[in-house]
């Protein structure tokens, strides 16, 4: 997501790489003044520097801190003065000792990494000089680091297998997929799915678009599209059958008062859903300038993160990509979410019985058990044919 800065100035000091991951609350950059320099070089010096001078320090304390000890108790104690003072003559063995056991450290303090990293390791008593970094030039980011903390003891046949020469490439996770990732399996493992399928006559719904195309309906990219179409009566059926727009809680199930259509949309890095609040309340027209509007900004990362949230359910549609049909994961909390094939050509039997050439198109239903018995599947699933079937109703 690309976010535009509330402050005019130069930006000096980035504090986390790019698909580094962050608390709420701590830096990510500083900007400077109108016209101040960004002393970039000076910045990098200071980091680098600054570890091993603390590591110095500490070993010097660590030195002195016993020395002083035992000349204090040769004071102390005159029956072994002369075993004591032999001791404290030779404080320089220890000390001579410590640089080289220190020496991990201090290589630690020049591996390029992002602060949060070494605040991480710090927490997670991992050593970062052994974390072998992803961002740019190699230098190691927080997740890094937590990726080697889960590693951490773990026998060595466990880990990941290395790829041989002409198999290609390993490409590490952008924050992106991590998060779909983790939806994923929290979605497909706690969430008990079950699929409902059915195939509408799409001829209705492909004359109406033909219809409105012939009578100059709009450009290009003010056109209605068949996808369109299926939102809309997607929404509508959710008004019509209310227990289905509702999530599952612990112990109840929250039924929502409003239809908020989340809408699964690819970009480059994977898939986000933004979302459509209130859709039940919206036009045809509306939903269909509401929905190229989110799409555009989606791909250009141009959203703001509450776009994302608050979705009842979501439609996955990837007939334009020539999928008949499949079968969606849900996206929690919501309660079900459809998947539209394409409209494909096939011979249907007529109301006269005669084998004609029709056009289908098959759409599934994946609802969480919890929620939406097949009873209350089956009744959402009749409404939306009857709407897609009879698409002049959407107009109304």
């Amino acid at each position: 997501m690309e976010w535009e800065s509330p402050e005019d100035g130069t930006l000096t000091e980035i504090y986390v790489e790019e698909g580094g991951k962050v608390n709420v609350g701590d830096k990510i950059a500083f900007i400077g003044g109108e016209g101040e320099a960004a002393p970039a070089e000076a910045k990098e010096e200071k980091k680098e520097a600054k570890p091993e001078a603390k590591e110095e320090k500490k070993e010097q304390t660590e030195t002195e801190k016993p020395a002083s000890a035992k000349e204090k108790e040769a004071e102390t104690a005159p029956p072994q003065e002369s075993k004591k003072e032999t001791k404290a003559a030779e404080p320089k063995k220890p000390a001579a000792a410590k640089p080289e056991e220190k020496a991990p450290a201090t290589g630690e303090s020049r591996v390029k990494a992002s602060p949060l990293a070494r605040r991480v390791a710090a927490e997670l008593g991992v050593d970062i000089s052994s974390v072998k970094g992803s961002g740019p030039d190699g230098r190691v980011t927080e997740t890094d680091v937590r990726a080697a903390s889960k590693s951490k003891g773990a026998p060595k046949q466990a880990a990941a297998p290395q790829i041989q020469a002409g198999e290609g490439a390993r490409i590490n996770l952008s924050g992106m997929r991590k998060i779909i990732a983790e939806r994923l399996v929290a979605s497909k493992g706690p969430v008990p799915h079950f699929y409902l399928n059915i195939e509408i006559d799409a001829g209705p719904l492909m004359a109406a678009r033909a219809e409105l195309k012939s009578a100059g309906e709009g450009s290009d990219s003010a056109k209605i599209t068949v996808n369109d179409f299926v939102l809309k009566a997607s929404v509508e059926a959710a008004a019509r059958v209310p227990k289905a727009n509702a999530s599952f809680d612990v112990d109840a199930i929250v039924q929502y008062s409003d239809v908020n259509l989340a809408i699964a949309v690819a970009i480059e890095d994977g898939l986000v859903t933004p979302v459509i609040r209130a859709a039940q309340g919206k036009s045809l027209r509306e939903i269909s300038e509401a929905v190229k509007d989110l799409a555009h900004r989606a791909r250009n990362k141009r959203m703001k993160p509450e776009e994302f949230q608050g979705g009842t359910f979501t439609v996955s549609n990837l007939g334009s990509y020539g999928i008949d049909n499949f079968s969606a994961i849900i996206n929690p909390p919501q309660g079900f979410i459809l998947s539209i094939g394409a409209i494909v050509k096939k011979a249907v039997i007529d109301n006269c019985d005669q084998i004609v050439v029709g056009q289908r198109m098959s759409i599934g239903m994946s609802c969480d058990h919890r929620v939406i018995d097949g009873a209350l599947g089956a009744e959402y699933l009749k409404e939306l044919r009857q709407l897609l079937e009879n698409p002049a109703l959407l107009l109304i």
